[in-house]
């Protein structure tokens, strides 16, 4: 699509005040004329990705620590770890997982939204140590001013947010406030691409990096799309910009995702690379799939249910 076509595809209302329709051809018009690189760029390499496999809150240190080696060795690196349980198992854990990867590794904590805006503060300064990349979902994803104050407070330490902020005005006051360092969109919370490309633009506008969310049924498959995008027609750059990856349930796709030495291999299927298998959707149908039936009757299978 030309840059026209592009921008005539967004609502710009409620954030013309941030980004107005000729700002956002000329963002695009700015790279047009090295798409054809950066598109056999990521056919050649791919798109850099980072796992939050390694670092779920309920593994042991040790577990932790396999999984991070095993992730360093399939060529990852930048590898997340849950946060906001004790406070001292926080530190252990994040002790064992930069022990695993190595100081010259980027390793970033989520702590999904449990903390105030005090504690959260408090909590992200305390794991300074481990030398965090980012802490993701500080506090309540609609608290912009929030965000801010924590910004100012963490620094060097970024802050990323985005995989539940529900709409493009959110984001922009996020952007203008100068209230994070990383733009987490995903590609189901908001109201589709055309609002997704709204979002990109703008983090474009204010010089924030996009590095999408993807810890969910199909959203790397989906989301794999709007990265590799961002890059060829927006951005122009990967400095800064890794998008996520979870290893689960890419089974249930007709076109899973793949992964290869720490990249997302650039998709050639037509298509958002959103079919389920149907064999997935009827097992997983509710109410009346296998799957449901042997939750409500737990022998009606035979065995009970695994899963």
């Amino acid at each position: 699509m030309t840059p026209e076509q592009l921008v005539a595809c967004i609502d710009f209302r409620y954030i013309d005040d941030a980004l107005t329709p000729a700002q956002a051809l000329d963002l695009l018009r700015l790279s047009a004329g090295t798409r054809g690189q950066r598109e056999a760029e990521m056919l050649r390499d791919g798109f850099p990705a980072y796992t939050t496999s390694a670092g779920w809150l309920g593994y042991s240190d040790a577990k932790i620590a396999a999984l991070a080696r095993e992730a360093v060795a399939a060529g990852f690196d930048h590898l997340k770890l849950k946060v906001g349980a004790n406070p001292e198992d926080d530190l252990r854990r994040g002790r064992a997982l930069r022990k695993a990867i190595g100081p010259e590794r980027w390793l970033m904590i989520d702590a999904n939204q449990v903390w105030g805006v005090d504690e959260a503060i408090r909590r992200t300064n305390a794991l300074a140590e481990i030398k965090p990349w980012w802490i993701e979902e500080p506090t309540s994803p609609d608290d912009v001013l929030g965000h801010r104050r924590i910004r100012e407070s963490v620094a060097p330490i970024g802050v990323a947010t985005g995989e539940h902020i529900h709409n493009r005005v959110i984001f922009k006051q996020l952007l203008q406030l100068q209230a994070i360092d990383f733009c987490q969109v995903d590609s189901c919370r908001l109201g589709g691409v055309n609002e997704v490309l709204a979002v990109m633009l703008m983090a474009a506008k204010f010089g924030v990096p996009v590095c999408p969310h993807a810890g969910g049924v199909g959203l790397c498959e989906y989301v794999q799309h709007l990265a590799i995008f961002d890059f060829i027609a927006i951005s122009g750059s990967l400095e800064n910009r890794t998008c996520e990856f979870v290893d689960h349930l890419h089974e249930h796709f007709v076109h899973p995702v793949q992964v290869v030495g720490g990249r997302y291999v650039a998709p050639n299927a037509p298509g958002y690379s959103a079919e389920i298998k149907s064999a997935s959707l009827e097992r997983f149908a509710y109410p009346g799939g296998a799957a449901w039936m042997a939750a409500e009757h737990p022998m009606a299978e035979g065995t009970p249910m695994a899963t």
